[in-house]
């Protein structure tokens, strides 16, 4: 399939012919064509593994390619490494963040540049990075330190350290998958603005809505190859969807009724601090009944990762009760909790969900490595020490079933997790906590970064966990999919609860209103409606 190309819109800024990449038992990329323009956004879609993050991986200069020729402004090129790659005006956001926790924002933005000195001028660093961070719409406080910040912030922070290095184009891979809907129009915005001043953007997206409101023009990639180029006016989700999967996809889950139980988790007067010294979680109180999932809405910051935290073991709360299963497991280790049922499919996946150097099978069974048939008491030793011996054998069958059943690619049980892309990484973190059988689950941002397919597919079996009788804490950024697959609406608003309902009951405008805190329903409607609903 020949290039695309914009006939009296000017020459592309980049140019890739022929861009063929192959790691062990997969073509990730297979004779792919992309020009990049200025003033443009190019949206690359496909479903995870399609190739589209080692393409852009090759342009920044942390792959090689095996075959294939990048041209910048008509002149070859070759990128050994992302400074060659920031060199030539090609800069990267990656899906999974690159900041050093323990520095603050400013040292992050100006890590690795000399302009400031050998002993950096931090308050003139920081007056160019507040300068910079207004010209595109952002408000980040450049003195704190990166684990202090939300998830939205710390993207922000990855764009601003890019765009600090005088790029001409912005890869952007996967940019809204932690951000929620006001903090995407802000991007938008910013990304309008960044056209305006004469860059190129390359938006990797698997939202599809997402994709139409923002790109110019549309490549789409399925199993490494092109399968479809086309301007925005052309799209709408049905066909890319069909284009990226290759068959139907249905955008919209019905969700069969269900029998609602006893309270599985009940949470009482719940505090809970954050890591920025403050109360993050206050005085929260609610319940989970067997069979029903319970969405979370709220901005990013606001408390619902500390309270799915605090309910997993995490972090110790200052007062409050968890009870899980009619037991009071509120000073329980993690261990415990695990036992009694409660599973957590974390929102930085790469950071606390999995053992990046660990094979794929060994983080499936990483939970349960302690039972048969996965390991075995070794004969001989003493009932004291109680050796055990792992059963690679039995680790790689269960692997490749669980491999087989949540549609991981490559479907390699033997590579590293940390190799995997961002959406099959996430689908081995979700198969790994719902093949448990735990009752109790705590999703936050399940679906980040999944295509459509694998979003669909775990939507599914959050909502089958439901109908089994599982009690489900949906936390997710995607105001559409809380709303979609929730029973029950819990919003949240600096920490405290402001309003609970039953999808369809209230309008969006209505819970934007409590997501920003300037609209509260009253106490006794809240309690209330633990009881009621």
């Amino acid at each position: 399939m020949p290039s695309e190309g914009r006939e009296g819109e000017g020459k592309p800024v980049v140019s890739m012919r022929g861009i063929v990449k192959v790691f062990p038992g997969v073509i990730a990329n297979d004779h792919i064509d992309l020009d990049i323009y200025p003033q443009e956004v190019v949206a690359l879609l496909g479903e995870n593994g399609a190739g589209k993050t080692t393409l852009m991986n090759i342009l920044y200069g942390l792959y090689q390619p095996d075959e294939g020729v990048i041209e910048v402004n008509g002149r070859p090129v070759r990128f050994r490494s992302p400074r060659d790659a920031i060199e030539h005006g090609i800069g990267m956001v990656h899906q999974h963040f690159t900041l050093v926790d323990d520095m603050t924002v400013t040292e992050n933005v100006i890590l690795g540049l000399k302009k400031y000195g050998l002993i950096p001028n931090m308050r003139k660093a920081a007056e160019d990075i507040n300068k910079l961070a207004n010209d595109v719409g952002f408000k980040i406080p450049t003195n704190a330190y990166i684990w202090q910040l939300s998830a939205g912030e710390k993207q922000k922070v990855e764009i601003l350290k890019a765009l600090f290095r005088n790029i001409s184009v912005l890869i952007l891979d996967e940019p809204t998958s932690v951000l929620i809907p006001q903090e995407v129009e802000e991007l938008f915005n910013t990304i309008r603005k960044l056209k305006k001043k004469g860059l190129g953007v390359v938006f990797i997206s698997h939202k599809l809505q997402e994709v139409i409101e923002i790109a110019d023009r549309i490549v789409v990639l399925r199993k490494g190859k092109v399968v479809g180029r086309l301007k925005v006016t052309e799209a709408n989700p049905r066909f890319l969807a069909k284009l990226m999967v290759g068959r139907e996809v249905f955008l919209q889950i019905k969700k069969p009724p269900t029998r609602t139980g006893p309270p599985y988790l009940e949470v009482k007067g719940l505090s809970v601090m954050g890591d920025k010294g403050l109360l993050a979680v206050k005085n929260v109180s609610f319940n989970i009944r067997s069979g029903e999932i319970l969405g979370v809405a709220a901005v990013a910051g606001n408390g619902q990762k500390e309270l799915a935290e605090t309910i997993y073991g995490l972090r110790k709360p200052l007062k409050g009760r968890i009870v899980i299963k009619g037991k009071d497991l509120t000073k329980s280790s993690i261990a415990e909790r695990i036992g009694r049922g409660v599973a957590l499919i974390p929102e930085e996946r790469l950071r606390y969900g999995c053992l990046p150097r660990f094979s794929i099978a060994e983080n499936l069974v990483i939970e349960k490595v302690d039972e048969e048939p996965f390991s075995h008491i070794i004969p001989g030793v003493t009932d004291f020490l109680r050796l055990r011996e792992l059963n690679s054998t039995a680790m790689i069958e269960y692997a490749n079933k669980v491999i087989t059943k949540y549609n991981v690619y490559p479907p390699n049980p033997i590579l590293p997790a940390g190799k995997l892309s961002g959406g099959n990484l996430q689908k081995v973190m979700v198969a790994r906590e719902l093949e448990r059988g735990s009752d109790i689950i705590l999703a936050v941002e399940p679906t980040a970064g999944l295509d459509v397919a694998a979003t669909e597919h775990v939507r599914k079996l959050l909502i089958n966990a439901r109908t089994e009788g599982k009690a489900v804490l949906l936390v997710s950024s995607d105001l559409s999919e809380v709303l979609s697959i929730s029973d029950k609406v819990m919003v949240m608003y600096e920490g405290e609860i402001t309003g609970v309902f039953r999808p369809g009951e209230i309008d969006i405008e209505e819970i934007g209103l409590m997501m920003a805190g300037a609209k509260r329903m009253p106490p006794e409607v809240i309690s209330r409606a633990w009881v009621t609903y």
